[in-house]
């Protein structure tokens, strides 16, 4: 006997292809308002922080292929899949030290997986810019380009 599909079963396959294909491009869920533990701040902070603290570390938690497209001047990378308490070790000197995150921007969450990382490491001066550097962009502040 062969299989022969009615109607309603290649329907139902259309819509479920067709839910499967929406949830894959669907808009990236956006970013926390904060992270508990830690500091948010807007561009205009980082700045601001640059100038308070000489031993700020800024890192970049984006992948590196992103950071093509520009960085914050004197930001490292560390992706956020590299980070864990041994990689932050090597960079981060003292458990107090000042550390700022960031990513693409508030439809990123790499920065929130890296700070959240870094609290459970026990670091507890963590600053987190969640506009990222598609804000720091959109401000026409300088940063690097390779």
């Amino acid at each position: 006997m062969k299989f022969q599909p009615s109607f309603s079963q290649i329907l139902l396959c259309f819509i479920l292809i067709a839910g499967m294909q929406s949830s894959i491009f669907a808009e990236k869920k956006l970013a926390p308002e904060n992270i508990p533990g830690t500091t948010r701040v807007s561009a205009e902070e980082v700045l601001d922080l640059f100038g308070k603290i000489d031993d700020l570390l800024i890192i970049d938690a984006r992948i590196r292929m992103d950071r093509k497209h520009g960085y914050i001047e004197g930001s490292i990378s560390l992706p956020d899949v590299e980070t864990n308490c041994a990689t932050l070790k090597k960079l981060i000197k003292k458990k107090d030290s000042p550390v700022l995150f960031y990513c693409n921007g508030i439809k990123c969450g790499r920065s929130v997986k890296s700070s959240r990382v870094a609290l459970k490491c026990g670091y507890n001066n963590i600053y987190w810019f969640r506009g990222g550097f598609e804000e720091w962009k959109s401000k026409n502040l300088p940063f690097v380009k390779s």
